[in-house]
Order: structure tokens, then sequence, then C-alpha cells
């Protein structure tokens, strides 16, 4: 089987976990979450991105989450452990690191804070990566945090490139998966990171969902994955709707360590400045969300 193939399915962003007395990485809850989501079926697992709070986290932390995955995962189904960064070096450099200790996938955003003077930019950006990565690349489209969309253009002509493997689309925006999709490769992987819209993106011949929410419920993410085609994976869908929007009111590694806090899988929801934790009234939005797609 290959790794295209096996993410073919759903993978999770994992949330960091921290110890609320010292604000450290929480290591043991980190296993244990790990372990959860294995037990249930997930297809693959993503460190160090949004929902982990990558931006928040020292290098050597990021180092140290990607180690733990990897430990923890014991190759039962790939790591793709995220290497966004604002430099082709930098960007490297977690790549290179997390193919030493044997994860899969590195997963790069466009540069953040300044966007290019031309498109141009970002395909540069991207090559210069994929060019000196040892692991396959994958691209992740988040244009609330890096300023817009990767330029279809640009996203056309790196698709070609023997080492970029597909891409994380959480845009939200179906019309734009739709583009990817006509304008890639078939062997391109594209993802749906959008957990509102995953049935629709998989109807639409996505190949699976890297989603926020499957650390809370993987089971039924799993599920709706197999049925998705049918009324059961409507159903299933539906009821993910009032987690996913408390995690776009609230933020997703706030809201989803809420969810995972209020199932007991992590002892704390604590978050790194500058985000805070979920609100007491926002705290009931996500636990009736969380009972609701468990019930369905």
């Amino acid at each position: 089987m290959t790794l295209r193939d096996v993410l073919e399915g759903i993978t999770t962003p994992l949330v960091t976990p921290f110890d609320p007395e010292t604000g450290d990485i929480d290591e043991q809850a980190l296993e244990n979450l790990v372990e959860h989501l294995l037990e249930n079926g997930i297809d693959g697992l993503f460190p160090c991105g949004t929902t982990g709070e990558f931006a928040s986290l020292e290098p050597t932390e990021r180092r140290r989450v990607h180690e733990a995955v990897v430990e923890h995962a014991d190759g039962e189904v790939p790591v793709l452990a995220g290497a966004a960064a604002t430099t082709v070096e930098e960007a490297v450099d977690y790549a290179d690191h997390a193919a030493e200790i044997g994860a899969d996938v590195a997963v790069v955003t466009e540069p953040y804070f300044h966007g290019p003077t031309d498109p141009d930019g970002n395909r540069q950006f991207f090559e210069g990566v994929a060019d000196r990565s040892p692991l396959p690349v994958l691209l992740y489209n988040i244009p609330p945090c890096t300023g817009g969309s990767i330029a279809l253009e640009t996203l056309e002509t790196v698709a070609d490139h023997e080492n970029v493997i597909g891409i994380k689309d959480s845009s939200g925006d179906l019309e734009y998966l739709l583009s990817v999709m006509r304008r890639t490769p078939e062997e391109f992987v594209v993802l749906q990171g959008y957990d509102a819209l995953l049935v629709p993106a998989l109807r639409m011949g996505a190949d699976g969902g890297l989603n926020a929410g499957s650390n809370v419920a993987p089971a039924k993410y799993t599920e709706l994955y197999d049925s998705f085609d049918d009324e059961r994976g409507t159903e299933i869908q539906d009821a993910i709707e009032p987690l996913f929007e408390s995690c776009a009111t609230y933020g997703f590694a706030p809201a989803t360590k809420t969810a995972l806090e209020y199932r007991g899988l992590v002892s704390s929801a604590a978050v790194r400045p500058p985000l805070v934790p979920v609100s007491e009234d926002g705290r009931a939005g996500v636990e009736e969300g969380v009972d609701a797609l468990l019930e369905r």
C-alpha cells in the first residue's frame, strides 16, 4: 500500500496538551491521545499543525512533539510532521529532523506574515522546500493564517513536483477545492481540512479529511468516511456542525481541547497565549456539541 493510499481516509491534526501548572507539554496526555486515536481507526496523525498550536511552540518543543508522536504511533499509521515556517531553510530543517526520527510526510504552509509580491514567490518557496526535503511534502492551504489561498496557477505548477504529494485545504471554499482537483494530477492527494464540508468534499472527489474534530470523536469521523455517499454520512456530517461552529468561534485548539477535557481524554484544556481558554458560556456549547455528535 502506498502512502497516497493510506492518506485516503481520516488524519487527525493533534492538539498539543499542556500541563496547566507548568505550561510544559504534557507528554503523557499526548501519548494517551495517540492511543485513543489509533484504537478508533484513525488513518494518520498530524502533530504541530494549527490545532496543535505549532506557532506557540519553541523549535525544540516542536521537534519533541514530533518525536513523541512517531514513538507512540510505532509505525501503525503515517505521521505528517508540521514543517510550517517563513524560510525555506527552517522548513527544510524541520523536514530533515522529521525524516531522521521516522515521520512520513512534511506539511508546509505558505510563508505567513508577509505575502509574496507575486504568486511566483510562493512557487519558489514550495519548490525550494520540496527540492531539499527528504520527505514527501504536503501543502497546507489555510488562508486566514497566511493572508490568502495558494494561487491555483502556483499550485498547478508545484503539483507536478515529484516530491509534492498533495494538499490539505482549509479554505472552506468548495469552488477552490474543485479547481484544485481539476488542475492537479490524479495522483495528487486532496484532503479536506474544513470539517463542516467534509461530506460534500468527499462526494466531489476529495481523497480524505484532515479534521480537528477527529481528535474528539475519531470513530464518528471514520464512520463518516466509510459512509460519506449515503444517508449515514449525511447524518454524521450534520452532527459535526455544532462542534465545528464552536471551533470557528473560539479557535480550533481551545475548543478541541475543551471537548477533549469534557470527554476525559486530556486533563486540561490549557492553551498558550495569544490563545485563551473557551469561556464558561462557550464551554456549555462545546459540551452540547460533543454530546450531539457522540449520540448520533
